[in-house]
């Protein structure tokens, strides 16, 4: 099938080469552009946005809700689709149609972007190869970690096995530090690697956000200290660990309060296993920013993500982190400086890093300062910016190759 459209679209005239921004046809592929919000589609929202200002045309082709947690950036084109047993608010979604290969080879894009591992993103690797179009992917979630959290620990290394076959032939992949991509390669999961880091809007994002009222509207006195969660409830997220480090807290009668900030279908498990916990629901906005910060430092013990927008958006705050020795906390976090990093199954660890903060202001308010100046490097046009180019670099060598 991929071959039949690009005979026929290779048959005419070339795809000429931009001689900037203005001009590039840029097709994406995502398992969840907007449909529900996570810092992964935000990101790739961000990079869309970026490239329709600098002039680019971009279609992007995924799963789609009739109540989507956000309007997307460029023309969200759906696919067909299938929800995830067990995790019906995501979705998985299917190889491309006919129709929809026709329609991007007629579109005739400059690149092909993949973000997922999915049917759909091997399907459109395929087409991109037969259009002898360049294609690049970006790795925005540890896919192979995810297994352990459901029960199917033995079908890691079968996952990892679909992941060098989705990465394998690629002109680039895109990783968020140059830590990770260095990682992926030693695994064997990788060939090549840019980075893509991340940004974060200082202009909500800040310490002047602090807001005693809100924490008081939570039921916290102006001397607590406050330990925040912030994310999605789901297993992966390293609830566990939450809950087993405020209990060791708790076993050592360290003085705290923790705020949960997020929804999720892991929510019930969570509450009973964090009975002293203030919940607030999904926070988005503003609101959001107002959380960060006003607790006082942030647990993420997640080792799933390959960034972690939520650090970077404590640090932005004046907020201190605590994390997991992962690659989404690694490459942003400076152990001792803007926060500590812990062994991910450490529960101990978290609770000496989380006791230090607690019950010494002075490190707590030095953390926070050291974070506040690492959150300048986080700009999100001179981060997207690279991406723009590094797609040049690949579409012109591609088109001298012709």
């Amino acid at each position: 099938m991929y071959e039949k459209f690009a005979s026929e679209i290779l048959a005419s005239q070339p795809v000429p080469e931009p001689r900037s921004a203005e001009g590039l046809r840029l097709v994406f592929f995502s398992g969840n552009y907007n449909y529900v919000r996570d810092g992964a589609n935000q990101a790739l929202n961000r990079l869309v946005a970026y490239m329709e200002q600098q002039g680019a045309e971009a279609r992007i082709y995924s799963p789609t809700s009739d109540t989507p947690a956000f309007e997307p950036a460029g023309t969200l084109i759906s696919v067909p689709s299938v929800s995830i047993p067990g995790r019906a608010e995501y979705r998985i979604a299917r190889g491309l149609s006919g129709r929809h290969c026709r329609e991007i080879a007629e579109f005739r894009p400059h690149l092909f972007h993949l973000s997922a591992p999915d049917p759909l993103g091997h399907s459109a690797k395929k087409l991109a190869k037969s259009l002898h179009t360049p294609v690049v992917a970006s790795v925005h979630t540890r896919f192979e970690t995810y297994f352990e959290y459901y029960g199917f620990g033995w079908a890691r290394p079968a996952g990892e096995a679909i992941l060098r076959r989705f990465y394998a032939g690629l002109d680039e992949v895109f990783v968020t530090s140059q830590g990770f991509g260095d990682m992926l390669r030693e695994q064997g999961l990788i060939e090549r690697a840019a980075t893509w880091s991340r940004g974060v809007d200082k202009t909500l994002f800040n310490p002047d956000r602090r807001n005693l009222d809100w924490r008081r509207s939570l039921g916290i006195a102006d001397d607590e200290v406050v330990i925040g969660f912030v994310g999605r409830l789901v297993l992966e997220k390293g609830l566990d660990m939450v809950a087993a480090a405020a209990n060791e807290l708790l076993r050592r009668s360290i003085a705290h309060r923790v705020v949960v900030v997020g929804e999720g279908p892991a929510r019930a498990r969570f509450e009973e296993q964090m009975p002293e916990a203030v919940f607030t629901g999904f926070l988005q906005g503003e609101a959001l920013a107002t959380a960060f910060a006003s607790v006082d430092m942030l647990l993420n013990p997640s080792v799933t993500e390959t960034f972690g927008n939520i650090n970077i958006e404590a640090l932005a705050s004046g907020t201190p982190v605590v994390a997991a020795q992962a690659s989404g906390s690694m490459c942003i976090i400076e152990d001792g400086v803007t926060g500590r990093l812990v062994p991910a199954t450490d529960v101990t660890g978290f609770a000496d890093a989380l006791q230090v903060y607690l019950i010494d202001h002075q490190a707590r308010s030095a953390a926070g300062a050291a974070g506040l100046e690492a959150a300048k490097a986080y700009d999100w046009d001179r981060i997207n910016g690279a991406v723009l180019a590094r797609y040049r670099e690949i579409i012109g060598a591609d088109i001298a190759k012709a």
